[in-house]
């Protein structure tokens, strides 16, 4: 975290946070004057979990039955089953007693 004065200027994760572009570098080594600066770079660290594993030996019967159970579900859910189901297959067609294309036509004589 980058501090200029008492104000937070940039947050990062994984990277440097950027400057405010008030820090001064020092170029000249000649100058045995030292200025302060305004800005304060922050940082913070979590510690980790170290054991990551569980394991599934503590499980009861009916905890594993349950999570076997649900693993099977949420898997199916997402699965097409009906691929190649037609609604129409056993359905006939009406007999044609008409033949309405002809009595809709116009004849230009």
């Amino acid at each position: 975290m980058h501090y200029c004065g008492d104000t937070l200027v940039d947050v990062a994760i994984f990277h440097k946070a950027k400057s405010c572009g008030m820090d001064m570098e020092h170029t000249n080594t000649d100058y045995s004057v030292i200025n302060k600066n305004c800005c304060s770079e922050k940082q913070i660290t979590v510690k980790g979990q170290d054991e990551l594993n569980t394991s599934f030996d503590n499980l009861t019967l009916h905890q594993q039955q349950f999570v076997a159970l649900f693993v099977y579900t949420y898997v199916n859910l997402f699965e097409d089953n009906n691929e190649n189901v037609t609604s129409f297959r056993s359905y006939r067609p009406p007999l044609v007693i008409k033949q309405i294309y002809k009595l809709d036509e116009t004849y230009l004589i």
